[in-house]
């Protein structure tokens, strides 16, 4: 205890409750698991839209597109829908049930349970879904218009897919309003995609044009893809864990 173990006793200590409270203990713990899960939801999302990213251009490049991205777009997404999601989903709260699970192995890897096989597929989803913008605007409506929506499409995809990010249940089970900075972030960067071709001034510099309301509506469903194909991977997922842990019962 803080206040009265001698100093001796702290030096070799592990733990000190300075308020001389083991339910300080309990909140500790679960302040370092909703640390832990942060730390790993960030770079969850950041390396999968950066994946992302990396497919757009060189699939496109595989596929004989015309570069579907110019750097400056690359850079604002970097800059703007890659960032601000990424800080706001290290200030998540606490899960509900995070008290419920079992300790993380300290020697068990950031990207254990199949991490890494999650990011790369969202990664690929997120390319895949750019390049479906972008290959409907090149068909119908020209190079420049289809740069548009592909960058208006990756933007938007990312942002969407950050609210994914926030847990490996459903969306309807744990809803998306519990994190102020997460629905802040998403607001303002889409606001920032859509201002950024609105504005003739900005819309020269980043190479984009003006898309009509057709444009716009195909831009739009294909942003908002990665909530449903993420919704059926979370399902199919849960359904697997629930076997294993069913599984390791039966065994014990």
């Amino acid at each position: 205890m803080g206040k009265n173990g001698t100093d001796v006793a702290k030096n070799a200590s592990d733990m000190i409750l300075t308020d001389d409270n083991f339910v300080t203990i309990v909140e500790a713990v679960k302040q370092g698991r909703n640390i832990y899960d942060n730390i790993t939801k960030a770079i969850h999302f950041l390396i999968a839209t950066n994946i992302g990213e990396i497919v757009t251009i060189f699939l496109g490049l595989i596929l004989g597109f015309d570069s579907p991205l110019l750097a400056i777009q690359l850079l604002w997404i970097n800059l703007i829908t890659d960032s601000f999601p990424a800080i706001a989903i290290g200030l998540e709260p606490p899960e509900k049930d995070i008290m419920k699970r079992k300790p993380v192995d300290r020697r068990q890897g950031i990207f254990a349970n199949g991490l890494w096989n999650r990011i790369i597929v969202e990664g690929i989803m997120i390319g895949a879904l750019t390049l479906l913008a972008f290959s409907i605007g090149n068909k119908y409506y020209g190079l420049e218009v289809a740069r548009t929506m592909a960058f208006l499409t990756i933007g938007m995809t990312e942002l969407i897919h950050s609210v994914n990010i926030k847990s490996d249940k459903s969306l309807f089970k744990t809803g998306i309003l519990e994190n102020k900075f997460l629905i802040g972030s998403l607001v303002l960067g889409v606001l920032a995609q859509v201002i950024v071709v609105l504005i003739p001034t900005l819309a020269n510099i980043f190479d984009v044009v003006s898309l009509d309301s057709v444009q716009w509506l195909i831009t739009i469903i294909i942003s908002i893809m990665p909530i449903p194909i993420m919704e059926v991977q979370k399902m199919i997922n849960n359904r697997n864990r629930g076997k294993v842990i069913f599984m390791e019962k039966q065994e014990v």
